[in-house]
């Protein structure tokens, strides 16, 4: 079985819009434990970014409604973000705090417009929409390839994890194994 990309992206829209539609501008939005956690994750992904460099892009993929802009602000990290997510519902919420901003810019898109020196991928990957876990991995990996190839000095993802307790696993999501 083959991933198509067209319909994962409107599956995911459409996700991501009901999600919207029920939480609003919060965490749970993204699916998110809780704020305290989403700091958390934002801070391991963020480990790649030289922070001595300035006004260098990133693109963040996956991009909700982009509170990672918020912790690079509030950590007085300076950079210059792209973005990018599937459901144009989530960017609409991204695109209302930072619209005078010359820093960001937002887009709905399946695909990345623009190379960065630095690619942040979060939660791209935790939906597998009833493919095989052997599927959703030659999916992810060859993201992960692409993300190698174009990224100019580093890239960071984040994946669920397959023992984080039988309580939070269900049939379409993605559980990796560590190792």
């Amino acid at each position: 079985m083959e991933i198509n990309k067209i319909s994962l992206h409107d599956e995911d829209a459409t996700y991501y819009a009901e999600k919207i539609a029920e939480h609003g501008d919060k965490a749970l939005e993204g699916n998110w434990i809780g704020e305290e956690s989403q700091i958390v994750k934002f801070a391991k992904l963020c480990k790649i970014i030289d922070l001595k460099r300035r006004k260098l892009p990133l693109n963040d993929l996956g991009c909700g409604y982009d509170v990672l802009l918020d912790y690079l602000r509030e950590k007085h990290i300076n950079y210059t973000c792209l973005g990018v997510g599937v459901s144009q519902e989530m960017i609409e919420e991204a695109v209302q705090p930072h619209a005078a901003a010359d820093y960001a810019r937002f887009i709905s898109a399946e695909e990345l417009e623009v190379v960065a020196k630095y690619d942040v991928a979060r939660g791209i990957f935790n939906f597998r929409h009833g493919c095989s876990n052997a599927v959703w991995f030659d999916f992810l990996r060859g993201i992960l390839d692409i993300l190698d190839r174009i990224t100019g000095l580093g890239f960071a993802f984040n994946c669920l994890i397959s023992y984080s307790g039988k309580d939070k696993k269900c049939d379409y999501i993605y559980d990796a194994e560590p190792c």
